[in-house]
């Protein structure tokens, strides 16, 4: 599939397509105007307000606000003076809609403002338009920039949640790591001549994980659940893992998900059960896969908190559930399900 070109040689594009159509015989005239004057012959004045009213738009996406001045401003000279309309008038559009998706509420205050001077110079210059046809246009420009605001308000949205997403995944991997690390450490007060080694191992592999978080959200990390219990294991938690069927029968992208349950369960059993026997069953179906972590010992009292909501909503993108609670004989079990199907829409 071919490379679309870049946005600067796209509105390049349509700057010259509006101003070359504006005067070719035939569908020159297919402009847009409002006000109904007397028109004039085009002449050397009506060339430069034509040419002002769509070659700006090669910088709209740059200077937004500056290139809706220089169009809106050429638009109404041009129509004020009744010269035979242009198809270049359209360019009043895109400059307002490329407007609508940067300019905050003051600047489209500004904008609908100056439409009533503008209305009263054609009623000034004759203009015998009615209030309906006045409204209608102006709802016309309204509804390109609100478009355009539609959009900046989706991007920020967007953009939330992508800050959300890198929140939980530096959550996940800080989190995991430092408790593993605190773990290693303050047992080796305890055991005279410990090897020190896999601490650094560890936090060699966090800072590993973290120079490569970017590569980890945007594609698949080639990680493996079996190497997160062998590093839980190299801490000295007790953990065994059982992996039924094929991880390739996971939906595209739930590989993460999938690796984040484990890792939050192995992460609060060395939290809240540490040195406790832990179970990781992991069974890959063509209906779901299903993931489970156990912990033996005492009851434990876990509050959910940032992990466990972000795991939730992590496993939810692919229409899946996540239950996390005390075991009735003691301990904790975490349990997710991630159907075999693509993410919804």
């Amino acid at each position: 599939m071919a490379k679309p070109p870049p946005p600067l040689v796209q509105d390049g594009l349509l700057a010259v397509a509006l101003g070359a159509v504006s005067f070719i015989p035939g569908v020159s005239a297919a402009g847009m105007t409002l006000g109904e004057l007397p028109h004039h012959g085009i002449d050397a004045l009506a060339v430069v307000l034509a040419a002002a009213q769509c070659l700006p738009l090669v910088l709209r996406r740059r200077y937004p606000a500056t290139v809706l001045g220089v169009v809106a401003v050429a638009f109404a000279l041009y129509d004020s003076i009744g010269y035979t309309p242009l198809a270049a008038s359209w360019g009043l559009l895109p400059a307002l809609y490329t407007a609508g998706t940067v300019l905050g509420r003051r600047w489209q205050i500004g904008a609908a403002v100056a439409y009533l001077p503008f209305v009263a110079v054609l009623r000034v210059r004759g203009s015998h338009e009615t209030a309906l046809e006045y409204v209608t246009f102006f709802v016309v420009l309204a509804a390109c920039w609100g478009a355009g605001a539609w959009v900046r308000r989706r991007r920020a949205v967007d953009a939330e949640a992508e800050r959300a997403r890198i929140a939980r995944e530096l959550h996940d991997v800080v989190t995991h790591h430092v408790t593993a690390m605190v773990v290693q450490a303050d047992a080796a007060q305890y055991v005279p001549g410990a090897d020190l080694s896999v601490i650094s191992d560890t936090g060699r592999l966090a800072l590993k994980e973290l120079r490569h978080l970017l590569d980890v959200l945007h594609a698949g990390p080639d990680l493996k659940i079996g190497e997160l219990v062998e590093r839980a294991v190299s801490t000295g938690q007790p953990v065994t893992l059982r992996e039924e069927g094929s991880p390739e029968l996971l939906a595209s992208g739930a590989e993460l998900a999938a690796y984040r349950v484990v890792q939050e369960g192995l992460t609060n059993a060395m939290k809240h059960a540490q040195g406790q026997p832990t179970k990781v069953n992991v069974r890959y179906g063509t209906s779901a896969t299903e993931i489970e972590v156990l912990t033996d010992g005492p009851p434990v009292q876990h509050s959910g908190g940032h992990g466990l909501d972000g795991l939730k909503e992590r496993v939810s993108v692919f229409g899946g559930t996540v239950t996390s609670g005390g075991r009735p004989a003691g301990g904790f079990r975490l349990y997710a399900r991630i159907p075999a199907k693509g993410p919804r829409r």
